[in-house]
């Protein structure tokens, strides 16, 4: 089992190696890889460095090594109702199937609790397909579809 502690300064390249994953998919045309884990990566140290009550940034370490991390904060959605959100969640290569992301999964879902929200959401790429599967192993449904259309 993972221990899960709050993310520092000093984990910042773990947390952009892990940022790398984030787009180990067939992502849209409109969009790159590169872009993705940029963005995701930046975000990372950005909430790490500017921690407020609302969001949090979590590494997942087993035997003492980062294996995961998860970046949660309070939302408010179009409708008004504030949740807590998922923007980031990911782990190594090594640590896939062994329980890190479920961990981390759970982590954000006590995080919520904590906070009296009721509602966890995060958004995944429709091309994520493994991605799909486990979120919907955990529990999460579909609420919302997103569609795109690049105009040239």
């Amino acid at each position: 089992m993972p221990v899960i502690r709050r993310a520092m300064a000093a984990d910042e390249t773990a947390l952009l190696d892990m940022a790398g994953r984030m787009a180990n998919f067939d992502v849209p045309p409109w969009r790159s890889a590169a872009e993705i884990i940029e963005a995701d990566g930046r975000d990372l140290v950005r909430a790490v460095v500017d921690a407020t009550p609302d969001h949090d940034v979590f590494v997942a370490e087993v035997n003492g090594i980062a294996a995961g991390c998860l970046y949660v904060l309070v939302a408010t959605d179009f409708f008004g109702r504030q949740h807590a959100h998922i923007s980031v969640v990911a782990t190594t290569g090594a640590a896939e199937g062994i329980g890190v992301g479920r961990a981390l999964i759970t982590h954000a879902e006590e995080w919520a609790r904590q906070r009296r929200l009721s509602l966890l959401t995060l958004n995944v790429f429709a091309g994520n397909a493994r991605a799909c599967r486990f979120y919907e192993k955990a529990g999460f449904e579909v609420e919302m579809i997103k569609y795109a259309k690049e105009l040239t």
